[in-house]
């Protein structure tokens, strides 16, 4: 038995959909950020959930590793194989089954990006709200219960997955949930999965939640003197109850690598990026009050924008953002860290990682969904320079353990992966035990994504 075996039995199976070569191996063992590549043993791409069933029966067999694969945009090493093993890329399981516009709602396979379902959704007036930044894959944004910069107000994957249909370890094919808006009917199994890193099971389908598209969008960008008086006018926005549905800073670091990427003029200051949603009438008023508690806080520089092409030339300093700071130092890599705190301790945390990368012999740039006290640290590195990845690697690890003393988490958004499994322990206690039992009872074998989220042997 063996990873051998398994692609020995798969190749009749999927003839042209299995690859052995170097080129594919290499593309799917490679991160977004500074894990090194893992190339994993085998690529497959399946068409359907027998499919699917049939390869995860046939790897459990076999004690093969299976890692499900998106559109590989996840930053802390997700969909690596640091096992050998099978990666099921899902990319031909990418099509709208269908939509209910009645019911606010849509089923679709894991493969379709976001950016692919909304163009889809066009038509109905309907859309799905979750932007990571990345035009990720749907059935990816469940399995690490993706954020982004609306979930101020739309909330993450796991307020916007109504059931899933997902391929258990031993092959079983199951669905969570239902297309019923809530449910008392025993465990919350669609809860377990949305952020499960597909360490549990392999999502073949997925439920979700759709909004009505607003009548109307306003979007603002303004400077501030300090991250603090940012953070506090974020703070009091929040407490004023304006339902926002993107509020977003970026520090001066950020603002100069933008403006140097993408030819901007905007001050090195920290700003602050706001979008309303609603009717023609509550949308201006949210955003006079919200210019209102800003100018107190001393913000200067109010850009408005109510046209598509507008807003998308004011937001392109944020979506623009990993790029441009990558740009910034040629030949670097990042070690991209996040963490969430409470919103009345965000300012505290945000200073003292600001004060900490001043310390430090490295840049890093931060940015963030502030709306929900959750921050990026963008922290640059020479691949090469074993001192630079040491001191990145201590910034991130002060990071989440000064979240963790704020009442926070350790990842609001990216995920654990491999790179976030060191502090688990701390942040779960007795909890973490019990998810590994989980594990261990669904997935006896181990097989499916192993290295990461849980301990294990």
């Amino acid at each position: 038995m063996g990873i051998e075996d398994a692609i020995s039995r798969l190749k009749p199976m999927f003839r042209d959909r299995l690859s052995l070569r170097a080129a594919d191996l290499t593309a799917h063992g490679q991160s977004e950020t500074h894990f090194a590549e893992t190339p994993p043993d085998a690529v497959v791409w399946p068409v359907s959930t027998d499919e699917v069933a049939a390869l995860v029966t046939i790897c459990n067999e076999e004690l093969c590793p299976i890692i499900g694969w998106g559109a590989g945009t996840s930053l802390e090493g997700h969909a690596l194989a640091v096992r050998g093993g099978i990666v099921v890329n899902f990319a031909q399981m990418a099509q709208v089954i269908e939509i209910n516009a009645e019911d606010m709602s849509v089923r679709v396979q894991p493969g379709i990006t976001r950016e692919a379902l909304n163009e889809e959704l066009r038509a109905t007036g309907l859309f799905f709200p979750v932007d990571p930044g990345a035009n990720a894959t749907v059935g990816g944004m469940a399995m690490t219960r993706a954020s982004g910069t609306t979930a101020v107000r739309y909330g993450t994957m796991r307020d916007n997955v109504r059931a899933l249909e997902v391929v258990l370890a031993d092959g079983r094919v199951t669905r969570t949930g239902t297309q019923a808006r809530k449910s008392s009917a025993g465990y919350d199994l669609t809860g377990l999965m949305v952020g499960s890193e597909g360490t549990l099971a392999l999502v073949t389908e997925l439920t979700l939640q759709l909004h009505g598209q607003p009548a109307a969008v306003s979007a603002a960008v303004c400077a501030f003197e300090t991250m603090d008086a940012a953070v506090q006018a974020v703070v009091e926005t929040i407490g004023s109850g304006v339902p926002m549905a993107r509020i977003e800073f970026v520090d001066p670091a950020t603002v100069a690598a933008v403006n140097t990427a993408s030819g901007f003029s905007f001050p090195s200051q920290p700003h602050l990026l706001v979008e309303f949603h609603g009717s023609e009438t509550a949308v201006s008023e949210e955003a006079e009050l919200f210019k209102s508690i800003a100018e107190d806080n001393g913000a200067t520089g109010f850009d408005w924008a109510t046209k598509s092409e507008d807003r998308n030339r004011l937001w392109a300093m944020r979506h623009k953002a990993y790029w441009s700071i990558l740009a910034s130092r040629p030949g670097a890599t990042a070690i991209v860290t996040d963490v969430c705190v409470p919103l009345s301790r965000l300012a505290e945390a945000v200073s003292a990682t600001q004060a900490d990368i001043a310390d430090s012999p490295i840049t890093g740039p931060i940015l963030g969904h502030v709306g929900d006290g959750n921050f990026h640290a963008i922290l640059l590195i020479d691949p090469a320079n074993a001192d630079e990845r040491r001191a990145a690697k201590d910034l991130a690890n002060r990071m989440a353990d000064r979240a963790l003393s704020l009442g926070g988490t350790v990842t609001g958004e990216h995920g654990v992966g491999m790179g976030k499994l060191d502090h688990m322990a701390r942040e779960h206690g007795a909890g973490w035990d019990v998810m590994g039992q989980i594990k261990r009872a669904m997935d006896p074998n181990n097989i499916l994504n192993p290295g990461k989220v849980v301990r294990q042997n």
